[in-house]
């Protein structure tokens, strides 16, 4: 088997530039901004990279708006359809992966139409 143990954050901190810097306070406008320019041709990124700094202001704003015992850790946290990955940096904001974008089908939409067999009986012309 071939596995080799590493450490390294993902992403690389050190080659990847951060994509977006943050005050003092949370800017969700900002992120959209960032998600939207990052999205194309029906895909958009999977993954919202934070650094310490960040991820700490995530949480303060999550936890002004569902309350902070509901917010005690980012692990398995989706904000704006991203998952939150929290990496070992002080500063640190980057989108990441691709998923695809997929329309919502509504199941019934692709039923056939139900027919009353006796009423359409009745309004058929028959050669």
């Amino acid at each position: 088997m071939n596995t080799t143990p590493h450490n390294t954050p993902l992403p690389d901190v050190a080659t990847v530039p951060t994509e977006l810097t943050m005050g003092d306070k949370w800017d969700t406008r900002a992120v959209s901004d960032l998600i939207r320019s990052k999205s194309a041709n029906g895909e958009t990124p999977s993954f919202l990279f934070l650094g310490a700094k960040e991820s700490n202001l995530l949480r303060a704003h999550l936890a002004g708006a569902f309350g902070a015992e509901a917010v005690t850790t980012l692990h398995d946290t989706y904000y704006m359809g991203l998952d939150v990955v929290v990496i070992d940096c002080e500063s640190f904001v980057c989108t990441g992966g691709r998923k695809t974008s997929r329309t919502l089908q509504d199941p019934i939409s692709r039923r056939p139409e139900w027919r009353d067999r006796e009423t359409e009986g009745l309004w058929q012309l028959r050669l």
